[in-house]
């Protein structure tokens, strides 16, 4: 590789061949740095790539073609977030393992950032993973490190025959005067305000330093819901409803992949406020795992992501049977000013 700059390409979302070219890097790139997690789907990532507003936030991506052939070197994607976050840039930005250490990472984090600045971000943020390549060359960037989340998988074929059950139960003997709603799909009309609630709750959980709260409503999950629908995945929802005031009290949701039916991926838990200390978190989790396998028949493994602070919620994955697999990942941040100027290698 000659010592050149890459020549950059922005990527037209209509242009297929270049998206699977892209897809090609990133699942290179996870035997290497994420050889226990599952790979991202096809269809995912062609949706987080191509889709715009309004169903997805405003964004770009840049990627450097390969000379000798029609494959793609590197690319990166940067979504300039509109609701919350406002002086934020969020990068993703992967290089294939056979072309790294020619400078590819810095070029495309510098060209990155000139993208950001010239929307007004002031920040650059993207999640690495500890002890990887991208964490080095993130430091070498001068990042600060956020809060450490830790990735948890369910092997399913070692859960002990009617564990679920018995916690399922268990944790409703607590929680009387509740009910629980399933539903797969989009939110029904009638539990809308409800979610709302629940993802407004979500608020709660610890977060990063400067990290704005999201705020919900009935038109940003139905739009939230049909970017899902554009990914291709199955999603399961079990609700706690109290019975009393009709108010929707604890919610959990599970994703499933039609091209990894083998993986599931667990997406928020949350419990308003005024309704914990019932075991409510453990009720709908052990209610989801209860009824997914006949959904799902092909399930083997479920993966979760937890902040390492989060102790109530890790407990109760842990006591649902899942184990720590990986190193944690964490949002690295940088000021778009230093990245400017950076010389690091990846």
């Amino acid at each position: 590789m000659s010592g050149d700059p890459p020549q950059l390409t922005r990527l037209d979302p209509a242009d297929l061949d270049t998206v699977r070219a892209m897809h090609g890097v990133e699942l290179a790139a996870q035997q290497v740095d994420d050889p226990q997690g599952p790979p991202w789907s096809a269809r995912d990532f062609q949706a987080r790539l191509t889709l715009g507003p309004p169903l997805a936030e405003p964004s770009e991506a840049w990627y450097v073609p390969d000379d000798s052939s029609a494959c793609v070197n590197a690319w990166y994607c940067v979504r300039f977030p509109d609701r919350e976050n406002l002086e934020w840039a969020i990068l993703m930005l992967t290089v294939h393992p056979a072309a790294r250490r020619h400078g590819l990472g810095t070029a495309l984090l510098r060209h990155a950032a000139g993208r950001a600045a010239a929307t007004g971000r002031t920040g650059i943020v993207s999640h690495i993973r500890h002890g990887s390549p991208g964490e080095a060359f993130a430091v070498s960037a001068g990042a600060e490190h956020g809060i450490d989340n830790i990735q948890r998988v369910l092997d399913l074929s070692t859960v002990p025959p009617g564990l679920y059950r018995e916690l399922r139960d268990s944790a409703a003997r607590a929680a009387t005067g509740y009910s629980l709603a399933t539903w797969t799909g989009p939110t029904p009309v009638e539990h809308l305000p409800g979610m709302a609630v629940m993802l407004n709750t979500m608020n709660d959980a610890p977060r990063d330093d400067g990290q704005d709260p999201e705020f919900w409503d009935a038109d940003r999950i139905r739009l939230d819901e049909q970017r899902g629908t554009a990914s291709g995945n199955r999603r399961y929802v079990v609700a706690a409803i109290h019975d009393a005031s009709g108010e929707m009290a604890g919610y959990t949701e599970l994703a499933v992949s039609p091209e990894l039916p083998e993986w599931g991926y667990q997406g928020n838990t949350a419990v308003a406020r005024p309704h914990r200390g019932h075991r409510l978190g453990l009720l709908v989790k052990a209610a989801m795992l209860t009824s997914i396998a006949d959904a799902e028949p092909a399930l083997r493994r479920i993966r979760t992501w937890n902040a390492a602070s989060n102790a109530h919620m890790i407990a109760v994955n842990e006591r649902l049977g899942f184990a720590v697999s990986g190193t944690p990942m964490c949002f690295a941040a940088v000021q778009v000013s230093r990245l400017l100027g950076v010389r690091a290698q990846s």
